[in-house]
């Protein structure tokens, strides 16, 4: 278990980060972080997305976003239109404009992707599965939970690997999504982690 990070309340996460709209050059796709203030700190929303076999990131769990399109001005504009196709979010949704945090390598997909983030508002609808051709189901990760360090088999660029994961209410969180995640709220890099390692229970084996 990594000791937590220092806590903060969900504005004093974001006001680390400037509103700024890269450019749509800057990277292929985007995804946002949406927080909210949970019982024991900030909550990220996660999406699982539905099992397709045309899907590379079938059954996964990722944040809302996904590839740039051409009606897209900037890379914000391509964050904001995915978060409300995916979850059914608008910026009207949100307390205040989107963050950029960064432009990331996800090393899997081959692919540069923009990160921001933004906090849910005091009115804001629920999130949900717009889609349920695209997603299967939306959750919320409390920040603690990302301390806590499973392996678990996963295809990777690499070939099948035993990776670091946080499993939470039997969702497993890997690659990209946990990377960007634990980078956000602070958490040492995984090579950093002096603790042990904790294998996976077998409930939450993948089959």
């Amino acid at each position: 278990m990594t000791a937590a990070p220092t806590a903060r309340s969900v504005g004093e996460w974001l006001a680390r980060y400037p509103v700024e709209n890269p450019p749509i050059s800057s990277a292929g796709a985007a995804v946002t972080i949406v927080l909210r203030a949970g019982p024991a700190g900030a909550e990220a929303l996660l999406i699982e997305r539905t099992e397709r076999s045309s899907d590379p990131a079938s059954g996964q769990v990722a944040l809302p976003g996904g590839h740039v399109d051409d009606r897209d001005g900037n890379l914000a504009d391509t964050a904001a239109r995915e978060l409300e196709e995916e979850v059914g979010l608008t910026l009207a949704d949100l307390d205040g404009p989107l963050h950029f945090i960064a432009v990331e390598q996800a090393a899997r997909f081959r692919l540069k992707v923009g990160t921001f983030a933004g906090a849910l508002g005091p009115v804001a609808r629920s999130p949900f599965a717009r889609s349920a051709d695209e997603v299967a189901h939306v959750f919320w990760l409390p920040v603690g939970a990302l301390g806590t360090t499973r392996r678990v088999h996963r295809e990777t660029v690499h070939g099948e690997l035993e990776v670091p994961a946080t499993v939470f209410e039997g969702h497993v969180v890997w690659g990209f999504t946990r990377r960007v995640l634990r980078g956000f709220f602070e958490y040492p890099d995984e090579d950093e982690l002096g603790g042990p390692i904790f294998p996976l229970p077998p409930s939450d084996r993948p089959a």
